[in-house]
């Protein structure tokens, strides 16, 4: 919960930060000045690039949150087995052994999104966030039934 906190905090001041900044590129361009509207006009696009981010992280999230609820509803997620360093990490050796399992129920079931989400997990267990988002995407992908690029 404390995480979903801080990410709508930090969601409302970037969109706050997104209305000033564009304020500011509009005033630019009310100068009148070829140089002012083209700096206006630059300053106009970074609050579109940052909002079209937020829109989608915020969507990944939601979709991941949903399937996690229905898989939780099937007695589907995956139990938390790993060994923890006495900071409370997760160790690596363990992680890397969970990962093997997962990957292998993947590969034999490449069409479920279960599997992929708990690939996805395992990915991020053993600290490697760019394969669990994309296994995370696949998951989604499969779940809405959308079709699954492969890379």
């Amino acid at each position: 919960m404390r995480a979903k906190i801080t990410y709508f905090v930090l969601a409302a001041v970037l969109v706050v930060y997104f209305v000033l900044v564009g304020e500011r590129g509009v005033l630019l361009i009310r100068q009148g000045t070829p140089v002012t509207v083209v700096f206006g006009i630059a300053v106009l696009v970074l609050p579109l690039i940052g909002a079209w981010f937020l829109w989608h992280t915020t969507q990944f999230a939601r979709k991941a949150g949903l399937l996690a609820k229905e898989l939780e509803a099937e007695g589907g997620l995956p139990v938390d087995e790993l060994k923890r360093t006495p900071s409370g990490r997760v160790d690596r050796d363990a992680a890397d052994e969970v990962f093997e399992r997962r990957r292998a129920e993947a590969e034999a079931a490449p069409e479920d999104w279960r599997a992929w989400f708990r690939l996805a997990i395992a990915y991020h267990d053993a600290r490697d966030t760019p394969r669990a988002r994309k296994a995370m995407q696949r998951a989604i992908a499969l779940h809405d039934g959308k079709p699954v690029r492969t890379a």
